[in-house]
């Protein structure tokens, strides 16, 4: 299906999708769409992103094995610095 549309943005950024998409793509109430900006060109899809899917994945794996946000954040400083003093 490939068209343009012209879509109006109405109060508080709604966006309506046309009844043909939201049912050529079993689009429903609650759905997340990702949004990828490419310098004031939007691509919307019907697919979380690929980086979103395993962040979160890494998230539930890491928090399964007991560890905490402030932990991850550290470990990210400490691996910064060590990459920042090689460079």
């Amino acid at each position: 299906m490939s068209q343009t549309i012209t879509l109006r943005l109405a109060q508080r950024g709604i966006l309506t999708l046309p009844k043909k998409l939201r049912e050529a793509y079993n689009l429903k109430d609650g759905d997340n769409l990702t949004l990828l900006d490419l310098d004031g060109v939007f691509v919307l899809s019907p697919k979380l992103s690929q980086i979103v899917m395993l962040a979160e994945r890494i998230t539930d794996d890491l928090t399964q094995e007991g560890e905490s946000l402030e932990s991850m954040l550290k470990t990210l400083r400490e691996e910064r610095e060590k990459y920042h003093d090689e460079s």
